[in-house]
């Protein structure tokens, strides 16, 4: 049921809520079980706890099929399979062969991916979620002039976006968490997540929670209906790489986990981590906080890893404990014992990768991408070799990747000492923290005081610049910034694309924020005060864990945890709306969904280079668009650059009518469109690595709406791979990848092979590409399309398959 314009917005806790930030000491009732003050209050944890009997016995049929030692990630991947029989097919070679179909035990979403993820749900008819889910309203307020303002503000131009979330999850019985509580990976981290559970997110950086030792795999907003609606998940057995962590960070203290999984994206790349899990082991591993971990485990998706995980350690048990989940502390401690939350001794790993961390230095990554790694002893050197500014334009700490308790004592001790010696920022330092409860800790413990007393403004408990919600003022010139975020891509933090973005740590951004310069070493240099003498840093070293326990702050910031549907409850989405749209299921490709071929297609374009999913679907302005599908495709590929030409955001139309007043060329968004009109499927050429970047399944559906039915690659990123595959387009590798460059825009195509494909046979997929001049070129291709995964896109897409399932 959808109540069509709303004649007035219901009164909701959060929006009765004072937006006063400050001085309100605040204490949680004991009617909401869901936040902790000082850690004397327990969890609601009936619906957290794994079920660690049901997954021993699952994984204990799956050591009969297998008879040999299996790796942490092995053992959780499982342990939460529906059918070990059936996936694990005898034995033999599991890893990057096997499709698993798996039981995900809970779902969390933000508002940005919530919006699509919902609408794709609303279609299937069902009276609630499967599983546990969780919507965290953190992607929509925009970083102006701090948290107080900037939340009011975001309360109104986002009402109609809060509204239908929050009648939706009242409907089908999913934990609301409003505007103003807090990054949705840190919320999971303090909430949900448990030592050897398998969990799904609506979010690239999902995988943060493995640092409490589970599977927490980012996915597109159909994957997360999968899990919803009960439907096994499906996933290519991945790789498992084993990462061995020796000793422990050098004595002089300015190393921190940031360091290591900057190091890390260095040695990997951004794709060396693509079809794997990251497996940490060793004592390196137990010599590190829980937040710490959930840092390194946070850029594991930038490497492209699946998911990262570790061992469960004391440093877990007590965070389980202080964030008011001992039920489920106690119920791990007696899963390691029965030997599940570690690898199994004699455990193959398919690559080892040695680190001492010993031998790590503080590290920048950058620009423009998150695999560019400099140690900072040898930045002066490449700072002078490009001959960039030796300044830094801004300096911001925050974000999912850093954003812990332990990371802001980190940076007010340093802010401390640079009061102490008459400094203050010399340039914008924004901090934005990870939760209400770690906002109302840091309040209490006076870190907010000592952060702000040399300058520093506090953002709203969101997601803000990292995302690129941060209205700086608009400017082309070339600057540096410096984050301790995790991305870092062209334009993603505040529209120029000449800003260049250095990934580091909390400690190093905030030391780097008084020098203002971007050939500051914390470790050796010195920074000048205003009275001309030398005052040199000591390195800070953190608070893993308050001492008084965390203390929750507002309490109407809090869902009803474990809510009952209440399926009377309309679903708010105004029929005039230019943000919200109930989606129209796709067509199948094929008449009458019968195996076929895919209709002859026309190429668009072939796309130049890193294209990651920022490039094809940008977010920053474009977030508000985000449950409207028209209204978003307007932003296709507009900073994709045409290999053909070199220019971005310029497409051919070599059918363009002058009788239309069509050019031969224009915006990539304005000529899908043309083929749309026109009733043209039409297919994409792409480099490597293609759709790398946030788990953002619109930039799988824009191109779908606009009738891209095939999207030809050197190589795919995993999450967008699977996104194309469930919204019903074809993603297929070239065999050589010197075939790139001879598709051009104009060719047509079709598929030769396809039908016999779908109608069960292995056969390799060739491409028919009739140039422009008559010549005709046949091309070889790959393809990684498990027999479900073709059922999605004869069926026109994965949701298309799972309605008519239920409905036969």
């Amino acid at each position: 049921m959808l109540l069509l314009q709303p004649k007035c917005r219901p009164t909701r806790a959060w929006r009765k809520a004072p937006i006063l930030l400050r001085h309100r000491a605040l204490a949680t009732p004991t009617s909401t079980p869901l936040a902790t003050s000082n850690g004397s209050i327990q969890k609601d944890c009936s619906t957290i706890t794994p079920p660690y009997k049901d997954l021993l016995a699952n994984l204990d049929t799956a050591r009969k099929i297998l008879k040999r030692p299996l790796t942490l990630a092995e053992k959780i991947l499982y342990a939460h399979l529906d059918n070990p029989h059936k996936s694990l097919a005898g034995g033999g070679n599991i890893r990057g062969e096997a499709y698993l179909q798996l039981r995900p035990q809970r779902v969390a979403m933000q508002d940005a991916s919530a919006q699509m993820a919902l609408l794709q749900f609303m279609t299937c008819g069902l009276p609630s979620s499967a599983v546990p889910a969780s919507i965290h309203c953190d992607h929509l307020i925009q970083a102006v002039t701090g948290a107080e303002e900037d939340l009011k503000r975001s309360l109104v131009t986002n009402a109609e976006v809060f509204d239908f979330l929050e009648s939706a999850a009242k409907k089908y019985g999913i934990e609301f968490w409003g505007p103003g509580s807090g990054i949705i990976h840190q919320i999971v981290l303090e909430n949900y997540a448990a030592p050897g559970m398998l969990m799904l997110g609506t979010d690239s950086h999902t995988p943060n929670a493995g640092g409490l030792g589970l599977l927490a795999i980012g996915v597109g907003g159909a994957d997360a209906v999968d899990a919803m609606t009960g439907t096994p998940w499906e996933l290519k057995a991945p790789k498992i790489t084993g990462i061995h962590l020796k000793g422990n960070f050098p004595e002089h203290g300015w190393t921190s986990t940031k360091d290591l999984i900057l190091h890390l994206a260095g040695k990997l790349t951004v794709k060396g981590g693509t079809g794997r899990i990251l497996e940490y082991f060793g004592e390196g591993v137990f010599n590190q906080s829980c937040t710490g971990l959930a840092t390194i485990a946070n850029m594991g998706a930038e490497v492209g890893a699946t998911t990262s995980t570790f061992p469960y350690t004391p440093s877990m048990r007590a965070y389980l404990h202080a964030t008011g989940r001992s039920p489920v502390a106690d119920a791990a401690d007696e899963a390691a014992i029965a030997g599940y939350l570690r690898a199994d001794d004699g455990a193959e790993y398919d690559e080892v990768i040695e680190i001492n961390l010993a031998e790590l230095e503080p590290t920048l990554n950058g620009p423009f991408t998150p695999d560019l790694a400099t140690p900072l002893s040898k930045f002066p050197i490449l700072l002078q070799e490009k001959g960039w500014k030796d300044e830094v334009s801004a300096a911001l700490i925050g974000s999912c990747t850093n954003s812990s308790y332990e990371d802001m004592t980190r940076a007010a001790e340093l802010a401390r000492q640079a009061k102490n010696a008459g400094l203050t920022a010399k340039v914008p330092f924004l901090c934005t923290p990870g939760s209400e409860q770690i906002r109302a800790t840091m309040e209490r413990d006076g870190l907010t005081a000592a952060l702000e007393e040399v300058g520093a403004t506090v953002l709203a408990n969101a997601c803000g610049p990292c995302i690129g919600q941060w209205k700086r003022p608009e400017s082309t010139e070339e600057n540096s910034i410096l984050t301790s975020f995790n991305r870092n891509f062209k334009s993603r933090n505040d529209g120029n694309q000449k800003t260049m973005n250095f990934l580091g740590s909390p400690s190093v951004v905030t030391a780097m924020a008084f020098s203002g310069k971007l050939s500051f070493n914390p470790v050796t240099d010195s920074v000048s005060t205003p009275t001309g003498e030398q005052f040199k840093f000591t390195a800070p070293v953190g608070v893993t864990l308050p001492e008084n326990g965390f203390e929750s702050g507002n309490p109407a910031f809090y869902p009803t945890p474990n809510p009952k549907p209440q399926p009377d409850t309309p679903i708010v989405i105004s029929p005039t709306s230019s943000r919200l749209e109930v989606l129209e299921p796709f067509e199948s490709h094929f008449p009458n969904n019968e195996p076929g071929e895919l209709p002859a297609m026309t190429c668009l374009m072939r796309v130049r280079g890193k294209c990651t999913t920022d490039h094809i679907s940008a977010a920053g302005p474009w977030l508000k668009y985000k449950g409207h599908l028209k209204n978003i495709s307007e932003n296709l590929l507009i900073t994709a650059v045409n290999d053909e030409n070199g220019e971005v955001n310029v497409a051919m139309d070599h059918d363009a009518k002058e009788s239309l007043e069509e050019t031969a060329t224009d915006t990539i968004p304005k000529v899908a469109q043309r083929f749309k009109a026109r009733n043209q499927p039409w297919a994409l050429v792409v480099d490597e690595n293609y759709g790398e970047g946030s788990a953002r399944e619109h930039a799988a559906l824009q191109p779908r709406y606009y009738g891209c039915a095939l999207i030809i690659a050197r190589s795919f990123a995993r999450i967008h791979e699977t996104n194309l595959k469930k919204q019903g387009v074809l993603p297929l590798w070239l065999a050589d990848k010197n075939d790139y460059t001879r598709i051009s825009s104009g060719d047509k195509i079709q598929t030769e092979g396809l039908a016999e494909l779908l109608a069960g046979s292995r056969k390799d997929v060739f491409l028919r590409v009739t140039k422009r001049n008559g010549e005709v070129l046949l091309i070889k291709t790959t393809h990684t399309m498990s027999a479900d995964q073709l059922k999605w896109l004869q069926a026109g897409s994965a949701l298309n398959h799972i309605r008519a399932q239920r409905q036969s």
